[in-house]
């Protein structure tokens, strides 16, 4: 049902689509084409990266996931040179284009662009791929699929023929007359979505909210994943918990220099209601969670403030909305409603997702991966989303803006880096999670953060 969810949203200047960037240390015996050959040969080991989404007869529910018998790595895996001077500034914005275009529809949806040109003996990987494709963790587990130590792919038939219509038809009525079976159990899984949803709140009005046009800026800042979980656990919250406090601080510090003063934001929090996943079973498993969080007073109330609110919001999240929200969606852009709703929504203020990345440096044809940026999309009138990954040590925070929304995108960059320099300095001085180290509870610490 996510999937469907994605497709529906699909509307306006911005596609969904996300990303990633991957900067790698190439060294002198880097080899482009050995990268591209290696890249091409593991493709072939996740199945859904060969497959495409085909229309099914009027009546018969979604598109389907088919075997593209006209695949062609060509299509997906393309070589440019990064612009002038080969900095990250000139990767990210590279990145923005390659991931703001769209991707062809009745192909598979991903793209791997390889990024030559940087400063440094250094290379780029910019990986993008629809919404529908996969989640954050379907995507993560397409990059673990791609570098070096992935498993060697087993030999499958492929192309597999699409279903005959017949055939689709006949599984759409046996989904329906199920449906009609699980009625009782539907009137209760409504219940809890609407609970999951929570009372319709209007977000406070602010210049956050403008529709966005397709014109992104991405900006990173980076710290240390210790630091953070640190100063999380003396306040009792998670990782998350911490960097949704920073992210509502710096964008109080931001309206506040417009002359808006906002004291509480709403950041919907994308909830992943599966374990885990692995590249042969993608797709979109989440649930969704708007908090309403505190942007004003010191940093350690709101953080406390901001656990209390993610643990009622966890308690009550379990994907069940997905489905309602799906459905509503689906008849607005019947009606071809939807995206004016979006460009007037007066739901959230912003999007701030959180992954967890490996824990040790990935190489990719021998060369060492350096950073792992990811990359999300403003949509609709939210000029200003943010997505993290942590990755071998340490939290990569992605800004992206609406580039003519926010011209005074240095402001916040500014202030965030003061809430994260903030949360570097408070572990440093005996603090309470400094004595729970001490008395040896690092195992339960690591236990709360996987709630991440």
């Amino acid at each position: 049902m996510g999937d469907l969810l994605n497709l529906v949203m699909d509307v306006g200047p911005v596609p969904m689509q996300v990303g990633a960037c991957l900067v790698v240390d190439a060294g002198p015996g880097f080899s482009l084409g050995e990268a591209r050959r290696l890249i091409g040969g593991r493709v072939e080991a996740v199945r859904r990266l060969r497959q495409r989404l085909m229309p099914v007869p009027f009546g018969c529910g979604r598109p389907v996931w088919v075997d593209d018998p006209a695949f062609d790595l060509d299509n997906h895996l393309q070589i440019m040179k990064c612009p002038a001077p080969g900095d990250v500034r000139a990767l990210l914005d590279l990145a923005a284009q390659v991931i703001a275009r769209p991707l062809r529809p009745g192909r598979p949806l991903w793209s791997i662009t390889l990024v030559t040109g940087l400063d440094g003996d250094r290379a780029g990987l910019i990986v993008c791929f629809h919404h529908v494709l996969a989640d954050g963790i379907g995507g993560l587990a397409v990059l673990g699929s791609l570098v070096d130590g992935a498993p060697v792919p087993s030999p499958m038939p492929f192309p597999e023929p699409a279903p005959s219509p017949r055939r689709i038809a006949a599984e759409a009525w046996t989904a329906r007359l199920r449906a009609l079976a699980c009625l009782p159990r539907a009137a209760a899984a409504l219940g809890r979505a609407v609970a999951e949803l929570g009372p319709p709140a209007e977000a406070a009005r602010c210049s956050l909210l403008q529709p966005v046009g397709p014109g992104q800026r991405l900006e990173t800042v980076t710290t240390r994943l210790d630091d953070v979980r640190r100063y999380a656990h003396a306040h009792g919250g998670t990782v998350n918990d911490a960097l949704l406090a920073a992210v509502t601080g710096a964008l109080h510090t931001l309206l506040a220099g417009r002359g808006e003063s906002v004291p509480e934001l709403v950041v919907s929090v994308p909830v992943s209601i599966r374990a885990t996943t692995t590249s042969d079973r993608l797709g979109n498993r989440i649930g969704i969670m708007p908090v309403r969080l505190p942007a004003a007073g010191p940093l350690a109330q709101r953080l406390e403030r901001t656990a209390a609110a993610t643990r009622r919001g966890k308690a009550v999240t379990s994907g069940a909305s997905t489905g309602l929200v799906t459905s509503l969606n689906r008849i607005l852009a019947g009606a071809g409603l939807l995206r004016r709703l979006l460009d007037r929504q007066r739901l959230i203020h912003t999007v701030c997702t959180n992954l967890r990345g490996p824990r040790e440096p990935l190489t990719l044809n021998g060369a060492t991966v350096t950073a792992m940026i990811p990359i999300s999309l403003t949509r609709g009138n939210v000029s200003v989303v943010f997505s993290a990954l942590s990755y071998a040590g340490t939290l990569t925070i992605t800004v992206t803006a609406d580039a003519g929304r926010t011209p005074d995108l240095p402001v916040l960059l500014t202030a965030l880096h003061g809430q994260l320099a903030a949360m570097s300095r408070g572990t440093g001085r005996g603090n309470y999670s400094r004595q729970l180290c001490d008395q040896g509870c690092r195992r339960s610490h690591r236990r709360r953060d996987r709630r991440l």
